[in-house]
């Protein structure tokens, strides 16, 4: 069963790395604090205490069994979202997490070939079907992105052109079965070009908080400065 966010506005942004997401996720921060909101930055993995310990163990340690995987990236998102998402959706905050869960079902089910509805349901489980109101999607070639690349590969990079292919053929998949949460941008834009697609959803994403949750419009008041959070780095 999905459930619907709290009071606040999550968004998500996913894609295959160093497809631009940090550099976005930063801009929309900067965006909605300067409108006056309050904002939540974060990441999967890592976006807790718990989440940094098993960040190092999913992208820095040895070989893990695909369900291994599967089971830690599902244990750091639902501490994540009893810690960190909920609670400040509960408190009308924006969330702006960098990965969510469909990068479980792009790496897992995509990547490491394990079965689609496997993924989904553990996932769903452990976030109790919490999905974003907006997943932003950076489409771009994964030989194009790894050339981007400024840090030494983690696991998941080092695993070869075959397996970011058919990751980034997944989020895709992922994007035409629910084309009313995401929106696919063309990554292999320049950065500016790339946020003003990101901006302009933003500004109806932002009416239609408004709308549904009773809130008033914040456009009108930009000079007002927004508390902003963030919890942890974030990679590419």
């Amino acid at each position: 069963m999905t459930t619907h966010a709290p009071a606040g506005l999550f968004i998500s942004f996913e894609g295959v790395d160093g497809a631009g997401k940090t550099t976005q996720v930063e801009r929309l921060r900067d965006y909605f604090a300067g409108m006056g909101r309050n904002v939540v930055v974060t990441r999967e993995p890592g976006g807790t205490e718990l989440g940094v310990q098993l960040r190092t163990m999913l992208l820095h340690g040895g070989d893990i069994a695909p369900r291994t995987e599967a089971l830690l990236f599902a244990a750091d998102r639902a501490q994540h979202v009893a810690e960190i998402i909920v609670p400040a959706l509960e408190r009308r905050d924006i969330v702006i997490t960098d990965r969510y869960l469909d990068s479980s079902l792009a790496y897992q089910a995509g990547g490491r070939e394990l079965t689609v509805d496997d993924v989904r349901g553990l996932s769903m489980w452990a976030t109790g079907g919490l999905l974003p109101r907006r997943t932003y999607l950076l489409d771009v070639d994964p030989q194009v992105s790894h050339r981007r690349l400024t840090h030494g590969e983690d696991r998941m990079e080092s695993a070869g052109y075959d397996f970011q292919r058919r990751t980034r053929q997944e989020f895709l998949n992922l994007a035409r079965a629910d084309s009313a949460r995401f929106l696919v941008v063309d990554a292999s834009q320049g950065i500016e070009a790339v946020w003003n697609t990101i901006r302009n959803d933003a500004e109806q994403l932002l009416g239609g908080a408004a709308a549904s949750t009773g809130m008033p419009e914040i456009s009108g008041i930009p000079e007002i400065s927004g508390d902003v959070r963030q919890t942890g780095e974030h990679s590419s």
